[in-house]
C-alpha cells in the first residue's frame, strides 16, 4: 500500500517506496520528479519560477529551478540514492496568460521554466527520460513508486502516463 504525499506550491519532497506523490495545480509551474528506481527513493519539486536571482526570500528551495534541482537530489543522497541512476520526467510549463502588448519573455515563465529545469538537469548529468510541457491547460501530476510512472491529468485532455 502506497503512502500519499502532497506537494504544495515551492515545496519538495523526498520518499522511499512504496509512495505515491502528488502535486496540484500546474500551470506555468513544473512538476518535476527524480528516481533511483533501485534504491527506490523519489523526489517531487513544484517548481514556480526559472531561477532565485533578485528573489528576497530562498527559505523556499523548491520555487525556483536553480535551487530545487540541486535540493532534490541532494535529499535523496542523503536517503541512500544514487545520482548515478537518478532519472527525471517534468509535466507543466503551460502558457496560461497572454497579454498583447507584452514583451515576449515577460509572460513566458512557464517556456523559461522547462528550460532552467532541463539545463539544470543536464548540467548534474540526469538524464530527462520524460516529459509532457507547454500548451495553455493546467496540469495534476501524480508518481508513483510502484511504476515509475507520472500520471498526468490535463484539463480538457485526460489523463496520460509517462
Amino acid at each position: 500500500m502506497e503512502n500519499t504525499y502532497h506537494v504544495g506550491m515551492a515545496d519538495l519532497v523526498v520518499v522511499s517506496a512504496p509512495a505515491k506523490l502528488i502535486t496540484l495545480g500546474l500551470g506555468s509551474c513544473i512538476g518535476l520528479v527524480i528516481f533511483d528506481p533501485v534504491a527506490k527513493i523519489a523526489g517531487m519539486a513544484h517548481i514556480m519560477l526559472p531561477d532565485s536571482r533578485g528573489a528576497k526570500s530562498t527559505e523556499k528551495v523548491g520555487k525556483f529551478a536553480d535551487t530545487a534541482v540541486p535540493a532534490v537530489i541532494d535529499e535523496m543522497i542523503k536517503k541512500g540514492a544514487s545520482k548515478a541512476r537518478m532519472k527525471a520526467k517534468i509535466a507543466g510549463g503551460a502558457q496560461m496568460f497572454a497579454l498583447p502588448d507584452a514583451p515576449t519573455d515577460f509572460l513566458a515563465v512557464g517556456s523559461r521554466n522547462v528550460k532552467e529545469t532541463t539545463a539544470l538537469l543536464a548540467k548534474t548529468g540526469i538524464a530527462l527520460v520524460a516529459s509532457d510541457t507547454g500548451g495553455n491547460k493546467g496540469r495534476t501530476v501524480e508518481f508513483s513508486t510502484d511504476t515509475w510512472m507520472l500520471t498526468i491529468k490535463t484539463l480538457g485532455k485526460g489523463k496520460a502516463d509517462i
